[in-house]
């Protein structure tokens, strides 16, 4: 087997975990910077990079085909700009990137960045892969199950913001309120990873009531906004490098964003490998493991539902098993290839659960999993769901800001049409 083609790998060893500092693409700002500091409080010199624009994609369309999907050409992309703008020596920097594995191109983007690095003359940077399914063995860098843990609580922390967040924003008396809330509740949540570096669940439940108490004291209007769900590709739909900053678009259209959290992604996978087992008889031990993890952590977030419930007037997220239930005469739980059938069951959700008709179906441009499980399942779910007013919005380095934005106005602009429309009366005799 000829492999001259094949990038070097370079491994981050056990004294490159004293000496170089892991640079991290982010995806979700609150999350990824909770999960940093974890990493820190566990002897990780970490750098969560924050670089974005047009710098970053150019890096990207210059070390990455075309023909690959955005998100690859953006966490690339970020990560060589990062390189390139540091005052770090090179010789004291390592690289991090997580791969999904299964039958998506973002499987392939550890050998398209190291091939991107050799090609620019970082070759000799070491690269560190985490794995859904499986990654990269570096003998310096391990994410043990306190790190894992923690790090669970922190996306429980990070959705819960993020959820309250979205409730606060658009309807806030006094602007900036509830950006000051996120800032407190993610140093609150810091503080205390720094004072236990695995805390308890119980000490995770008391912070989360604080976060609800501190956001429910936020003077807010009483007046009605339109209400739009976000879905789509995982990064597209959080990161706002690669959405163009759509949560913020969408605030100054005057709407309240509703989007799934990060938490049911991860359930989801766990889901995927128990119905492996179950349909093809594969990894039984694996698949009972994870069904114990599985079950422990949709425990945890109904607590953190009934949490919400009980202190706050917030609506909280569902409950996973109905998210799983929500695919029911849509689509089947084994397509499950990218965001699968999680994606056609938030839409349904966003529709049923939260009345939540209008719904941004955000993809990178020739994204097939989301083109089969998003636009392929919208002609089903209108047809069930008549009211829907789905957009499915493609975003691409050659995708024009304009045009997107112009699409959701479209969207938004037939919501309100219909709300002023009168309304037809019903046939008594129908009712």
């Amino acid at each position: 087997m000829n492999t001259q083609h094949l990038s070097p790998k370079i491994r981050f060893t056990k004294e490159m975990k004293e000496t170089h500092t892991i640079f991290i693409p982010t995806m979700l700002p609150v999350h990824f910077e909770m999960i940093a500091h974890i990493l820190t409080l566990h002897g990780y010199k970490v750098k969560l990079l924050t670089n974005s624009g047009h710098r970053v994609i150019n890096e990207g369309l210059k070390n990455v085909h075309n023909d690959t999907c955005y998100p690859a050409q953006l966490v690339i992309g970020q990560l060589i700009d990062a390189l390139e703008h540091t005052d770090i020596p090179r010789d004291k920097i390592a690289l991090l990137i997580t791969q999904t594995g299964g039958g998506c191109r973002a499987s392939n983007y550890l050998h398209l960045l190291r091939k991107a690095l050799k090609k620019g003359g970082y070759g000799d940077i070491p690269v560190i892969s985490i794995g859904f399914v499986k990654g990269e063995k570096n003998e310096g860098f391990s994410l043990t199950p306190p790190i894992l843990l923690s790090a669970i609580y922190a996306i429980f922390f990070g959705d819960l913001i993020m959820t309250l967040d979205h409730q606060c924003r658009p309807y806030e008396l006094h602007e900036g309120d509830s950006g000051r809330v996120v800032r407190r509740c993610i140093e609150a949540a810091k503080k205390l990873f720094d004072a236990h570096k695995l805390p308890t669940w119980g000490m995770a439940k008391k912070l989360m009531v604080r976060m609800i108490e501190a956001f429910e004291k936020i003077p807010r209007s009483s007046q009605k906004k339109p209400r739009v769900g976000v879905v789509g590709e995982i990064y597209v739909k959080y990161s706002p490098l690669g959405n163009n900053n759509l949560e913020d678009f969408l605030l100054s259209e005057g709407c309240e964003i509703v989007c799934p959290g990060l938490l049911d992604f991860l359930l989801y996978c766990l889901f995927n490998s128990i119905f492996d087992y179950q349909i093809y008889g594969l990894n039984g031990a694996k698949a009972l493991a994870v069904k114990q993890v599985c079950n422990l952590v949709c425990a945890k977030k109904r607590e953190m539902i009934r949490l919400i419930e009980k202190h706050s007037h917030f609506e909280p997220p569902c409950d996973f098993e109905e998210t799983v239930k929500a695919t029911e005469g849509y689509i089947g739980v084994g397509v499950k290839m990218g965001e699968g059938w999680l994606l056609t069951a938030e839409m349904v959700e966003l529709i049923q659960h939260f009345k939540v008709n209008n719904i941004v179906c955000t993809q990178p441009f020739g994204c097939l999993p989301n083109h089969i499980a998003g636009k392929g399942v919208m002609r089903v779910i209108k047809e069930k769901n008549p009211q829907a007013n789905i957009v499915a919005v493609d975003y691409d380095s050659g995708a024009s800001e304009v045009n997107q934005q112009n699409r959701i106005k479209l969207m938004l602009a037939n919501t309100r049409l219909q709300e002023d429309s009168p309304q037809p009366e019903r046939d008594p005799a129908l009712v």
